[in-house]
């Protein structure tokens, strides 16, 4: 691991049970991120992309089945910290969450103040006083108004209420940062607001940032490095540039296709067929069944991993 070298994730799994099975939700998912960087993961909904998320927060439901691998944050593996030791040390101080849709995230009887207050009261024992100056100073980093404190997220339109999410994030200072489709039912000229505010953010407070959305175009204004991620497992993994120019993957290729573009009179490409079942998931390649490349082999083998500056999961480079 390089000092650079903020979190590293090995062979997390995060299983649930269903009525039907067991379905594999983030199926020996492997990740880095450095300091002071951006990582997009993309994928179609339900690719496990907020499930992955919520197992780095051990942020878990009841009907956990599986869930195991490594975390390591800033050299420590805090996968074998107990719960309590993970509240105090990690969640909300090392690491922290933007969830999607900011009004549901934000208590309807608290005020917004109280609320991004609350971590710093929580997790550095600071007077309420203390705290709510903390709060009113990071309100005025992320652009809202330092009397919104004493408004109710009812009172805010939906980009203030997203602002006072990613304040709540923020308030502590952690290391990293994930973002759940932070500009999900936003219009335009919001979400560019929104993605120039957390590259301001990321260059003032040298805060790591992973970007969880579907939201291709939005992204690339953000990313240092794209991981890709289909039925459970992250299939592709680039440096920004060469990914958004050149992206190896047959599925990352599909996606990038998919997106309308305003100086081409090529029609947007779309990709055929279902995602798998992640209660049975395919004994090859998982994405074979809808891959206009497949052969023979992607059917009968899982595809390992090429490694050449680019990490891609696809037989087509092994």
């Amino acid at each position: 691991m390089t000092d650079k070298t903020l979190l590293r994730v090995e062979n997390l799994k995060l299983y649930f049970r269903a009525s039907k099975g067991v379905v594999q939700a983030v199926d020996n998912v492997d990740l880095t991120l450095s300091t002071n960087e951006a990582v997009v993961i993309i994928g179609e909904s339900g690719c496990g992309k907020s499930s992955m998320a919520k197992a780095l927060l051990r942020l878990l439901p009841r009907n956990v089945d599986t869930y195991s691998g490594r975390v390591f944050l800033n050299g420590t593996d805090v996968m074998a910290l107990d719960d309590e030791e993970y509240r105090k040390e990690i969640r909300w101080v090392k690491m922290s969450m933007v969830p999607q849709a900011a009004m549901n995230s934000l208590n309807p009887v608290l005020k917004v103040g109280d609320q991004v207050a609350e971590p710093m009261m929580v997790h550095h024992g600071v007077t309420k006083e203390a705290a709510l100056e903390q709060a009113k100073a990071m309100f005025q980093r992320v652009g809202v108004p330092v009397d919104f404190v004493n408004r109710y997220a009812f009172e805010l339109s939906g980009g203030m209420r997203q602002r006072v999410a990613i304040a709540m994030a923020l308030v502590t200072l952690p290391d990293l940062v994930i973002l759940d489709e932070p500009t999900s039912a936003l219009d335009v000229l919001t979400q560019a607001n929104i993605m120039n505010l957390l590259k301001r953010i990321k260059k003032e407070i040298s805060t790591s940032f992973i970007l969880i959305t579907h939201d291709i175009a939005t992204s690339s204004e953000l990313a240092d490095r794209v991981a890709v991620m289909y039925a459970g497992q992250i299939v592709e993994v680039s440096d920004s540039y060469r990914f958004f120019s050149a992206p190896l993957h047959p599925y990352s290729a599909k996606l990038m296709a998919s997106v309308p573009k305003l100086r081409s009179k090529s029609e947007p490409d779309y990709i055929t067929g279902q995602p798998p079942s992640l209660i049975k998931p395919p004994t090859g390649c998982r994405f074979a069944a809808r891959c206009h490349k497949r052969f023979e082999k992607c059917s009968e083998e899982p595809p390992v991993i090429a490694q050449d500056g680019r990490l891609v999961k696809c037989w087509l480079y092994t």
